[in-house]
């Protein structure tokens, strides 16, 4: 079993408080279980409650947080990914075209 990479970040540089310690934390640990399904419960003002099953599409993008601000839905995403691909090279347009 290979052994990930441990980066070590000064706490001066991180936004991290000194007390959160993720050295034995697992990337991707609950990845699969997602995969699978998750359900989602919705707690109204009025104390009623809503569960919803969720499966995840297959072909699903999930955009990190920070980038989420400055997209609000699926149409500027693509407008953007739009404008990227002429800056993509003739190899790597070619092997999309194909697909």
């Amino acid at each position: 079993m290979k052994k990930g990479v441990t980066k070590i970040v000064d706490m001066e540089e991180s936004n991290m408080r000194a007390e959160y310690d993720f050295t034995s934390g697992v990337r991707g640990k609950h990845y699969r279980a997602m995969q699978a399904g998750y359900t989602v419960t919705i707690h109204k003002a009025d104390g009623t409650t809503v569960t919803k099953n969720m499966m995840p599409k297959e072909d699903a993008v999930v955009i990190e947080p920070d980038i989420q601000a400055y997209f609000p839905d699926s149409e500027s995403v693509n407008k953007a990914l739009r404008c990227l691909i002429p800056l993509l090279s003739k190899k790597c347009r070619a092997k999309v075209k194909k697909a």
